[in-house]
């Protein structure tokens, strides 16, 4: 639609994309109600916390998608391939590396994820070291070639910006470059403490998404993402989030967009979790010209699977901000997206667009016959 308050966002008319994400993509091995470490058999899906917005607005929500990432030119890779090919997305910014046998050069991404259930929380062991999207140059794409093209809007976030020392100047040559072409760029925080451990902790986490933060126009990520990435405090609150107080959070978000001119919109999600199996879930959303909008709490929140429920957050958000336009439908589309994401296993969502708006404006989950 052309009347958008929250967030100016080119026309779809003039486009070739209206999504592109830059991420490593992983092959995600589920041991499904076991353990990994008993696990005699393991389901397959693909995921990695930028690509999954990518393909949640192409199979959810219905918009033209791309993914840039590379991978080793093997059969994992290709199996890979096979799930991205369903997913929906152009793949034509795949760049595929020539494998050397045994992946002492150059490998793909797993990661061995555990749903958890109850008092037994989620558990994820990624074996991501020397891959393919971690070794990529910022000169490995034709930055100003894609977005001439037309593209709506870049995601990518802290998880790609971790991978390796080169991965934070790629993903800054493609923000630079969006932002160039009047592209809208957001960014989650996706805080790993995994991830940077041996490449400076947190204080190498909080420079570069410092300096990645001044390309950005629309910032996301939870408590632990602002408070560890970009230095900002969330007074009063603990761990669990028992209390989704939304006060302290405001007071937050005000400071980061004080400090950050570029921020139009800043958004989290709220999670409250008393067990694996039940989480309160929610979030809140600020833009410049509009101010701040809450979701929906959903209390007890029943999850199947948590993982990923954060990048569905994301994706329904843009959807909101891209087709819809007030702060308030985006925060709601996002919470509802994220929050049905989690009823099914892997880390993409298999929801409708159908479904989420008829959760986002009050539904309930009575059958449908």
């Amino acid at each position: 639609m052309d009347t958008r308050t929250a967030l100016k966002v080119k026309p779809a008319s003039e486009c070739d994309f209206d999504i592109v994400s830059l991420g490593e993509v992983m092959l995600r091995l589920d041991p499904g109600d076991g353990r990994v470490r008993t696990a005699r058999q393991f389901s397959a899906y693909e995921g990695g916390g930028e690509y999954n917005v990518a393909r949640g607005l192409r199979r959810c929500f219905g918009l033209r998608g791309a993914i840039v990432t590379a991978l080793a030119d093997n059969e994992v890779g290709r199996l890979v391939e096979d799930f991205m090919l369903a997913g929906g997305l152009d793949l034509s910014y795949v760049k595929w590396v020539k494998y050397d046998g045994i992946g002492r050069t150059v490998r793909n991404g797993l990661n061995f994820t555990e749903r958890g259930f109850g008092a037994r929380g989620a558990v994820g062991v990624s074996d991501r070291g020397n891959t393919a999207i971690s070794q990529m140059k910022p000169t490995d794409v034709d930055w100003d070639a894609l977005f001439s093209r037309g593209v709506r809007w870049l995601h990518t976030g802290g998880i790609f910006a971790a991978l390796s020392e080169s991965s934070a100047d790629v993903a800054e040559a493609a923000m630079k470059s969006a932002r160039k072409y009047g592209t809208i760029v957001s960014y989650d925080l996706n805080y790993r403490p995994s991830l940077w451990e041996n490449i400076g902790g947190i204080e190498r986490a909080r420079e570069v998404n410092k300096k990645l933060a001044q390309y950005v126009d629309v910032m996301i990520g939870n408590e632990e993402d602002f408070t560890a990435s970009l230095g900002f405090e969330v007074e009063g609150v603990d761990e669990n989030l028992t209390d989704l107080d939304t006060s302290s959070f405001k007071s937050m978000i005000n400071n980061a967009a004080q400090e950050y001119s570029n921020f139009q919109v800043i958004a989290t999600t709220l999670r409250g979790v008393s067990s694996a199996s039940r989480n309160d879930w929610a979030a809140i959303a600020w833009s410049r010209t509009e101010g701040f909008a809450e979701s929906k709490q959903r209390k007890d929140l029943e999850i199947f699977d948590r993982v990923g429920g954060g990048d569905s957050f994301a994706s329904g958000l843009a959807y909101g901000l891209m087709e819809i336009g007030t702060i308030q439908e985006a925060v709601e589309y996002g919470a509802a997206h994220g929050a049905l994401a989690m009823t099914t296993p892997g880390d993409t969502s298999m929801a409708t667009l159908a479904e989420v708006r008829k959760l986002a404006s009050g539904g309930s989950a009575r059958v449908v016959r």
